[in-house]
């Protein structure tokens, strides 16, 4: 038996906050376990809001302090989650926070400086899980799905509403993934144009009416007809650039696009399940993660359009299970074990990804 006591670090593109997991793998023969033992998730303060979420307009000095200086925050929030739990990790594995995303150009961009990590909080440190792919002609992304293969296996669709929804599941004797549709990324930006951090349990959404322009709009942007199925990605630049540009064309209430915008959400969900699930729908079984889980009105819309059974787990798995993976992600790091896949990303091959800093 093997075991390995691990440090995740994830920040989202919704900016919600950095989630940070101590969490504790251990093998026997070819099976994983897990453990989250403990977990906390950090809101940004308003001057580091600001600063990631405006980081991609400002200059490449701007680019590299920001990189630096977030290293250096996230070592000491590493630091101080390990002094108030009394935790003995045998090193960190940190996602960093996506500024740019255009594998179509070759690059890929998370600041969270790991040697400045390591620096703050003492201990090893994996990052930067993306390069290699990207390199390697991919799209970086996602990478959850090797998580989902070893640590949730048994279901027959994973999904994540995070700020993009991504899904992943096994088709055949290969596991595809991909970003299906912008989620909270979204759904946030029209909730604070209320006043609201974000659109609780989807209240909001509920009381508005589906625009039929612009939910039409929505479903015929280029993203969908692409590519049916993975390889594809989306990043930040591509939601402002293509959704934000339909849905503040439109004139209409807040309520109503937010109503709109979880229709459309739901659509492209269901789409994609129909298309791969590979039981009657009724008995095909999807795992929901990340903040979406909890607005409650947009999981009806996918259960009610996509009918399949539809499992919400515990709280700490909804919101942490990506700061797991990338903690998972870290230990196949260490050990020298593929943690990237090529039938998810489109890379030439499978690879082993991420920087480590001793």
């Amino acid at each position: 038996m093997e075991d390995y006591r691990v440090i995740g670090i994830m920040s989202g593109t919704s900016l919600d906050g950095v989630d940070l997991a101590y969490c504790y793998f251990t093998k026997e023969g070819s099976a994983w376990t897990f453990e989250i033992r403990n977990s906390t998730t950090i809101e940004y303060a308003d001057d580091w809001m600001e600063r990631l979420s405006t980081l991609h307009r400002k200059d490449a000095a701007a680019l590299a302090a920001t990189h630096a200086d977030y290293g250096h925050y996230l070592g000491t929030l590493t630091k101080d989650f390990i002094l108030q739990h009394q935790i003995k990790a045998d090193f960190v594995s940190s996602h960093g926070h996506t500024i740019f995303h255009q594998p179509h150009q070759r690059f890929t961009c998370q600041v969270g400086d790991g040697a400045a990590i390591s620096a703050a909080c003492g201990l090893p440190v994996v990052c930067d899980f993306r390069s290699k792919d990207v390199a390697l002609g991919g799209q970086g992304a996602p990478l959850v799905p090797v998580g989902d293969e070893y640590l949730f296996g048994a279901f027959d669709f994973c999904l994540n509403l995070g700020g993009i929804a991504n899904i992943s599941f096994r088709n055949a004797v290969i596991r595809l993934a991909f970003d299906v549709v912008p989620c909270n990324m979204v759904l946030n930006e029209l909730s604070q144009q209320l006043g609201k951090k974000y659109d609780e349990e989807g209240k909001l959404a509920a009381k508005g009416n589906i625009h039929k322009s612009l939910l039409d709009q929505l479903n015929d942007c280029h993203y969908y007809t692409s590519t049916v199925a993975g390889p594809k990605s989306l990043g930040r630049e591509d939601v402002e650039r293509i959704f934000f540009s339909i849905i503040h064309s439109q004139k209409i209430s807040i309520e109503d696009k937010l109503r709109t915008f979880c229709e459309h959400i739901a659509l492209q969900i269901a789409a994609v399940t129909a298309s791969y699930c590979q039981l009657p729908t009724a008995n095909c079984q999807l795992l929901i993660t990340g903040g979406g889980a909890f607005n409650k009105f947009l999981v009806s819309r996918i259960e009610e359009l996509s009918t399949l059974k539809i499992i919400i787990p515990e709280k700490k798995i909804i919101e942490y299970k990506e700061a797991l993976i990338f903690a998972f992600l870290g230990v196949l790091r260490m050990r020298g074990e593929i943690n990237c896949l090529k039938s998810v990303t489109g890379a030439v091959s499978d690879s082993i990804g991420g920087a480590i800093y001793n």
